[in-house]
């Protein structure tokens, strides 16, 4: 009874989590090779990952657009305890167990360009996997971006209903007047359920057309955070999520961006967030080249992010001129400024995927993955990070609620008792 008790007040004070309270620690990296094979198709692409405290084993999605095989995701074990601090780390502890095709409604698979996978989300709950569609904005043609529900089977489930002003429409570049919706290659990239596991977020990774332009090394963007209710499978609430100004610029002319990669929920409205900044042939300091001689470009920066006092923009349908509180933002933690024990700086892949892992020593862990565009100078890299406050997980609700009804069970006695007396 004491211990249910003391668990009970424990898990109120986690209720609402605090930028404050919140710090995380490097635990380790471990490298995959571009170019590995498993069960006939080519690992890569990593852009969203997801842990199933019941298997002890991760999701992960690729965003491979059915061009090297079709799309799918993988279940793979990471063995969090052969994770290295070191700049020559290796695969040990990374096996892929499982590879599974995702289908169309009609159970056929994608075809090539026609779906580019970005997150998933495991719903245990409801034995669903939610997975976003990026869509595309391009001369080879407009795609709307969607979310999904998938069988644990890969066979289609159910389609959410994405709001209109995302859809892509009007001039190929999208920076002309009367453009609406998602930005080539910037659109939904990110996905996470509520704690209480009954809203979906996404969000693109910059703005909409019509609400503003993409991230520069000047200027930052305003993305959308989008909601649905998983009962109806409407969209809900939607907020600002700022994104800052891209972060090292690039070589002279050359490509450079800042996004909103992935999210993940920590409490009511409350989120880690990745902002993964890129540059051609920007340097990040301290960091060695990659094998082929060349920076990796990226910084990487994961912010606290709370929506719970910003303004809800479903009801708007451009942003241009608009009044409103956007998310707030606190940044816990540069992931350039880590280090591994020979004191090297960490050199950076390209982190898109973000999940909160197994807790490892009364420690909640938080493991990110790299999308290593499948090229071959990239790599796909885990991270393991450790979190240094108690980052409520869906069970813990339940025993909230639990041990709730516990104290209020135990203060129903006492009234009768004092009656009695």
């Amino acid at each position: 009874m004491k211990k249910l008790l003391a668990l009970s007040a424990a898990l109120l004070n986690i209720g609402a989590v605090q930028a404050e309270t919140l710090s995380l620690s490097y635990i380790g990296q471990q490298i995959v090779e571009s170019g590995r094979n498993y069960s006939g198709t080519t690992v890569g692409g990593l852009s969203g990952i997801d842990y199933n405290a019941a298997t002890g084993r991760y999701l992960a999605i690729s965003d491979d657009r059915s061009a090297l095989n079709p799309a799918r995701f993988y279940e793979l074990s990471l063995d969090i305890s052969k994770f290295q601090r070191s700049a020559t780390a290796n695969s040990a502890g990374v096996s892929f167990n499982a590879v599974t095709t995702i289908l169309k409604a009609d159970g056929s698979t994608f075809g090539t360009n026609q779906v580019d996978p970005e997150s998933l989300r495991l719903d245990a709950a409801r034995n669903r996997i939610y997975w976003t569609n990026e869509g595309q904005r391009a001369a080879a043609g407009f795609q709307d971006p969607t979310v999904r529900s998938m069988n644990l089977d890969g066979s289609y489930a159910g389609e959410f209903t994405v709001p209109d002003r995302f859809k892509p429409a009007g001039s190929i570049g999208g920076a002309s007047t009367g453009d609406r919706g998602i930005y080539n290659n910037l659109a939904f990239e990110s996905l996470t359920l509520s704690k209480d596991g009954k809203t979906l977020w996404t969000a693109t990774e910059n703005a909409l057309s019509q609400d503003d332009l993409p991230a520069t090394v000047n200027n930052g963007s305003n993305s959308r955070l989008l909601s649905f209710d998983l009962n109806s499978g409407k969209a809900g609430a939607e907020y600002v999520y700022q994104v800052a100004p891209v972060v090292l610029p690039p070589v002279p002319g050359q490509f450079a961006t800042n996004g909103l990669t992935d999210l993940i929920a920590v409490g009511d409205r409350q989120f880690i967030a990745i902002e993964r900044s890129f540059g051609v042939g920007a340097a990040t300091p301290g960091v060695a080249a990659t094998t082929d001689g060349k920076p990796t470009g990226n910084t990487i920066r994961l912010y606290y992010a709370d929506a719970r006092q910003a303004t809800d923009v479903s009801g708007l349908d451009s942003l241009a001129g608009q009044s409103f509180t956007a998310v707030s933002k606190e940044l816990l933690l540069d992931l350039s400024t880590l280090k591994n024990d020979d004191g090297s700086t960490l050199a950076l892949d390209n982190i898109e995927g973000i999940t909160l892992g197994p807790v490892i020593d009364g420690k909640q862990t938080l493991v990110l993955v790299s999308d290593n565009n499948f090229g071959a100078s990239q790599f796909t890299q885990f991270v393991a990070l450790s979190v240094n406050a108690p980052v409520p997980e869906p069970e813990s609700y339940a025993l909230l609620l639990a041990g709730l009804g516990l104290l209020g069970l135990v203060a129903r006695n006492k009234r009768m008792h004092a009656r009695k007396a």
